[in-house]
């Protein structure tokens, strides 16, 4: 009888630790997979820096959902003078970093001629967003540039486009744009000497727009004007002259094909678009939209239809996402700031890649949820670091890849940043599976061919299902490096982001981690975690498009 109480006991017992155990260790299972990577050609190529983060104008009374998540994080009121923030930028060595957002086309610029007085914003029901017109001093701008030049930022500055114009009716805005004050503040910026990579014309008047919008005829005529004065400003200088970027709106192929058909050849540089897929940040279902792979692959259509737009109007420009936070309206409560938005963030960098994006914003460095900074007090959010390894390890070369794998694992393949190689992307959005990978550079492999007799697997096929494929396996680099993400706890909303088992934080001495690699032999298998993503570095992987 005590024999039978004590099992029922001990079987009650095991059955409550599985019922409560966290939700990435239930019913995990382990299932192989093959990728083959096309190491003889590069499908696109994206900017040295891709990695781009965004600084925005918004004061600290902007709030939604009866929340305000900004403070004093904006390019107005951010106190420049603290080291972490110094130190977050720095470690990338360097960092793009675009100034812009909704309250950019109601800015004005403290130089020359000014005709009204140079205030902050205020709140203001009649006016754009809710805000009043605002004003950029001038030592405002130089303590500004300070910080960024002395922290090796390469600058985008977003310009104000509806200066001069008036409201027609619902968002429509016309009128001639009036170029004097941007001139004024741009002839001011080379006086100081002030490298600027470029000047984007305007904020989200695109199409529908959000708050204004203006007709594709008359910001391509604008961006002609723009254009003049940045070839006349720049003509004498030493320094280098700016790319022109527009329009820094949400994509609809009829205007942005409009757009390059009137501004023509030789005006635009870069076409920039805006991506926030996930929706509004108070979405009870962001988790659940970050989590299935079939809405994360949705959004693929728009970077493909951008970059055919600009090959077929503009062949002369490049596609950029100017600004991306997932969720709009300051982003997600306890996702866009957690372990959970990695999931999503590194997904799109690596899908934009493929479809030729050059530059990827994250909206923002700090300010709001979505910031890759906490606003008070500069910590790293978990996305940081995951902007971080990017930038360290994938190179410009963007490779293609073929999977057996299931869509929960998502793979994105580039060459490796600064060394030779590939350093493959592994994102496992499956709460059950772990995947053990093989890899191959598919020498003598064809797939997709029908046949009569049984249908071979991928993994069968492979010629050698390992790491170090090719004949630079015996160089001496027998090892590979491998850097795995998980969250703290196991809770997907965690604050804090595990790097190969150890918390991602500043040091004592306030310093950004170092993200070390755990070394493995190039024989062994790569395991991928459930809900965990790992950048896995191939040194001698033999590519021909990363010689």
């Amino acid at each position: 009888m005590l024999r039978e109480m004590g099992f029922k006991v001990c079987f009650f017992v095991i059955l409550s630790c599985l019922l409560l155990a966290p939700e990435t260790t239930m019913a995990q299972e382990l299932k192989r997979v093959s990728i083959v990577i096309e190491g003889a050609r590069r499908v696109s190529e994206t900017d040295e820096n891709f990695v781009c983060a965004t600084l925005d104008w918004w004061p600290h009374d902007k709030c939604n959902y009866e929340q305000c998540p900004w403070g004093y994080s904006s390019v107005i009121n951010m106190d420049l003078t603290r080291p972490l923030l110094s130190k977050a930028v720095q470690a990338f060595k360097p960092l793009r970093i675009r100034i812009g957002g909704s309250l950019q086309d109601q800015v004005t610029y403290d130089v020359g001629n000014l005709k009204t007085p140079c205030r902050p914003f205020r709140k203001m029901n009649s006016g754009l967003f809710g805000f009043s017109k605002g004003c950029l001093h001038m030592k405002r701008w130089d303590e500004l540039h300070s910080f960024l030049t002395a922290n090796g930022a390469v600058v985008t500055f977003g310009l104000n486009a509806l200066s001069g114009r008036h409201k027609l009716r619902g968002k429509a805005w016309g009128g001639a744009w009036d170029h004097v004050n941007t001139q004024d503040f741009i002839n001011y910026t080379v006086s100081k000497g002030y490298a600027i990579d470029s000047w984007e014309f305007g904020n989200e008047l695109s199409g529908s727009g959000v708050g204004a919008s203006v007709s594709a005829e008359l910001y391509g005529k604008d961006l002609i004007v723009l254009r003049d004065v940045i070839n006349r400003v720049y003509k004498d200088s030493r320094l280098a002259k700016p790319k022109l970027v527009a329009p820094g709106g949400f994509y609809e192929r009829p205007w942005y094909s409009k757009l390059l058909q009137i501004s023509g050849p030789g005006v635009v540089d870069v076409v920039t678009h805006h991506m926030y897929n996930l929706g509004s940040g108070n979405d009870p279902a962001l988790v659940k939209k970050i989590l299935d792979p079939s809405f994360l692959s949705k959004v693929s259509e728009t970077f493909k239809d951008v970059n055919q737009t600009i090959q077929e109007h503009g062949p002369w420009a490049s596609p950029w996402v100017g600004e991306s936070g997932g969720a709009y309206n300051s982003g997600g409560r306890h996702v866009s700031d957690t372990f959970i938005d990695s999931f999503w963030y590194l997904d799109q960098l690596g899908m934009s890649s493929r479809h030729n994006t050059k530059v990827y914003c994250r909206q923002t460095l700090v300010g709001g949820f979505y910031g890759l900074l906490e606003k008070n007090t500069f910590v790293p959010n978990p996305d940081y670091y995951s902007a971080l390894l990017w930038h360290r390890l994938m190179g410009i070369g963007v490779l293609a890849v073929h999977t057996d794998g299931p869509p929960q694992l998502r793979v994105y393949a580039h060459c490796s940043k600064g060394r030779a190689g590939v350093t493959l992307l592994l994102i496992n959005l499956s709460n059950q599976s772990d995947f053990t990978v093989s890899v191959s550079n598919g020498r003598k492999l064809v797939m997709n061919v029908e046949s009569k007799k049984k249908k071979k697997s991928l993994l069968d096929t492979l010629k050698k299902p390992f790491s170090w494929i090719g004949s630079k396996a015996a160089d001496g680099y027998l090892n590979r490096e491998e850097y795995h993400l998980t969250p703290e706890n196991r809770d997907l909303r965690s604050k804090t982001m595990i790097l190969n088992g150890k918390p991602l934080k500043p040091t004592a001495t306030g310093d950004i981690p170092s993200l070390e690699p755990v070394i493995r032999g190039v024989n062994s298998p790569v395991n991928v975690l459930p809900l965990s993503m790992a950048f896995i570095v191939l040194p001698n992987f033999d590519a021909s498009a990363c010689s």
